[in-house]
Parts: C-alpha cells; sequence; structure tokens
C-alpha cells in the first residue's frame, strides 16, 4: 500500500511539474528560458477541441520578448499558430488543439520553437494522443 502511494504521490508532482525544453536566451543561467509543457501525453477524441496551456519559465535576469512559434502534424491542428510574449508579461500561452473528426487513431506532435529578441531560440513539443469519441 505504501509502495502504492508513494507511486502515486510522484506521479502527480511530475504532472505537476510539466516537463521543459532545453534552455534557450543567453549563456548564463539566468538569462536564459524554458518552455514548459504537459508532462503527460494530451488526450483528444477525433473532433474535438482540447486546452492545453505552455508555460515561459525564465531565469531572474531573462526579461526579453520571445516570439512562440507553433505547428502541428497533419491530422490536427493548433491555435494561435504564432504568439508574442512580453518581457514584462504572464508567461502562459492557452493552445487549443484540435483533431479532425477524420483523423487516424494515434499520436501526433505540436512543435513550439522560442525565439527571444536576442540570444539562441530553443524548441519543444507536445505528444497528442487522438483516439475514438
Amino acid at each position: 500500500m505504501k509502495t502504492a502511494i508513494t507511486i502515486a504521490t510522484l506521479l502527480f508532482v511530475v504532472a505537476a511539474l510539466g516537463c521543459e525544453s532545453p534552455r534557450g536566451g543567453g549563456i548564463s543561467g539566468g538569462e536564459g528560458f524554458k518552455i514548459g509543457t504537459p508532462v503527460l501525453d494530451t488526450k483528444i477524441t477525433q473532433g474535438e477541441t482540447v486546452s492545453v496551456t505552455i508555460s515561459l519559465n525564465r531565469g531572474e535576469n531573462f526579461k526579453r520578448d520571445v516570439t512562440l512559434d507553433i505547428r502541428a502534424s497533419k491530422g490536427i491542428s493548433v491555435e494561435p499558430t504564432q504568439a508574442v510574449v512580453k518581457g514584462n508579461e504572464k508567461p502562459d500561452v492557452a493552445l487549443r488543439i484540435t483533431a479532425a473528426k477524420d483523423a487516424n487513431l494515434g499520436e501526433y506532435k505540436v512543435f513550439v520553437k522560442g525565439t527571444p529578441a536576442t540570444g539562441e531560440a530553443t524548441s519543444t513539443e507536445i505528444t497528442v494522443k487522438v483516439v475514438a469519441p
């Protein structure tokens, strides 16, 4: 029983923390940023739209604007396809992911690339599983 509780707690912590991209931005740790995405796969039924939040996790000294370019693999769509997160704005961006009514069942990807006003870009992806209604 203790093992089951420990595993459940660990899964909750991992899900709450999410998954992050490699660091982009400046050279030192406080000058960079990462893109945080849900750690668990996003499930969606054919013809459905779900909302997913991605976050820009900035280092303490990173105050630059970041342009996010977002695209999805064929069979699903994502909106918006571009967003600019200003250096002084809330770092969360809500995405709407839609599976076509005739989308094949299986895994798809949403690709997110973050490019700062100056410095190195970084990218990450979200796995989307399309399931039957």
